[in-house]
């Protein structure tokens, strides 16, 4: 049996334009120690599904389907059922580290409140866990810097808190969620080395969600791909790199730059994301793929496998779009 088991999530808002189709319809499996890269632009329906997961999503939001965590349904659970498995068993780290952390509060203090909320430990304790946890994702000085405010530390350095205090449960499964987003290129590389090291040593599954392709190519065992919240394509890493079969994860391949074109003009997808609030009938990328024809407005082809272990779902075969 599977860790994490989603079947049909969908997630809908009611706003006062409308509802909005944020996620429709995704399914997957994660294996414990598994890696899951889930990617796509902006809006594309990424970080609405994690909090689904979680039972985070905001009032006006509600969630469809199935999602099973050790073979407990989790989806819309009470609080005194979900509460628990938060944190202890599934831990979520957010995109932005300086708005997690909460400025009035010494990281310290703010890391021990997990462990005596959720171990009941005693504050010293706690705070001595804190340090551990602080000093294992390599925060120099971390008993000294563990009195700091959120304030006194680095963009890179907080994100590091933030992790250190997503782990400090031992949760089986770890959801990051553009964990490396305003940094530089040289601490995005130490965040993603730590989070590799770290699920290594805790034995944890980690779904990684990010808008670049290039920050899961060396972390994750397996890609999802999202558009307007529909999966475009499910492949082990290394094929869907080699050989995307999708438009739209060719143009988001083809968006990163390279070392190798120097100076050649930087490739881009045209057009914009689509309104979620009037769900296309059709493929929601249709408008903006290159190879689209008049049936992709009307409808979309399911998730359909073309080879072991890679789905996509496109009204044109592979080979058309040779």
């Amino acid at each position: 049996m599977a860790m994490l088991e989603v079947r049909d999530l969908s997630v809908r808002f009611n706003t006062p334009d409308g509802t909005v189709s944020a996620v429709n319809n995704v399914s997957l499996s994660l294996e414990k120690g598994e890696t899951l890269g889930i990617v796509g632009e902006s809006g594309s329906g990424k970080s609405q599904f994690a909090f689904a997961l979680m039972g985070l999503l905001a009032k006006n939001g509600r969630a469809s389907g199935s999602v099973k965590f050790e073979g407990k349904d989790i989806l819309n659970a009470p609080r005194e059922v979900i509460n628990p498995i938060r944190a202890q068993k599934i831990a979520m780290v957010f995109q932005d580290p300086m708005t997690s952390l909460n400025p009035y509060m010494r990281v310290s203090d703010q890391m021990a409140e997990v462990l005596t909320y959720h171990r009941g430990m005693s504050h010293r304790d706690a705070v001595a866990e804190s340090v551990r946890m602080l000093d294992a994702v390599k925060i120099p000085d971390a008993k000294g810097r563990a009195r700091l405010y959120p304030h006194e530390f680095s963009g890179g350095m907080r994100q590091r808190v933030m992790i250190a205090m997503s782990l400090l449960c031992r949760p089986g499964l770890l959801i990051a969620d553009e964990p490396t987003t305003a940094l530089d290129v040289t601490v995005q590389a130490q965040i993603m080395n730590l989070l590799a090291d770290l699920q290594r040593d805790f034995g944890m599954a980690t779904i990684l969600i990010t808008h670049d392709l290039g920050v899961v190519a060396g972390f994750c065992r397996e890609v999802l791909v999202l558009y307007g919240g529909t999966v475009m394509e499910k492949s082990p890493t290394d094929p869907l790199f080699a050989a995307p079969s999708h438009p739209y994860t060719r143009g988001l391949l083809a968006a990163i730059p390279r070392v190798d074109q120097i100076g050649d003009e930087l490739s881009s997808i045209p057009g914009s994301p689509p309104n979620m609030t009037q769900a296309p009938k059709g493929c929601p990328f249709a408008p903006r793929c290159g190879f689209s024809a008049e049936d992709c407005l009307d409808h979309l082809d399911p998730l359909t496998e073309f080879a072991p272990d890679r789905w996509r779902a496109c009204n044109r075969k592979v080979e058309e779009l040779a």
